[in-house]
């Protein structure tokens, strides 16, 4: 059950379903790429990166600048993996229910 509060919407436990759309995709995209056979020369970072998003999102909202951050990182690691694709298209969407970050 979702009920607005104020702007923003919460599920019955209280989740914001921003928060939780972005662990299912980053959890999706983390099983895709540890199951990818093939090593590729910045798999670490997206490894990292996406660790990061997950424990971001496990401690309530997520910064902004910093999710886009890490998801440029995740993007330009793993970015011609056609295998992949979907997923970082996942996790794309999820920062992007978040909004803009602030400009300076």
């Amino acid at each position: 059950m979702l009920r607005s509060l104020g702007q923003r919407t919460v599920t019955s436990s209280g989740e914001d379903p921003r928060v939780a759309e972005l662990r299912t995709a980053v959890s999706r995209l983390r099983r895709e790429l540890a199951a990818h056979p093939v090593e590729f020369p910045d798999r670490a970072i997206a490894e990292d990166e996406l660790a990061a998003l997950a424990a971001m999102a496990a401690h309530g909202t997520p910064e902004i600048p910093r999710m886009r951050r890490s998801l440029l990182l995740i993007a330009g690691s793993i970015g011609s993996v056609s295998a992949l694709a979907r997923g970082l298209s996942q996790v794309r969407a999820a920062v992007d229910l978040f909004g803009e970050p602030p400009t300076r």
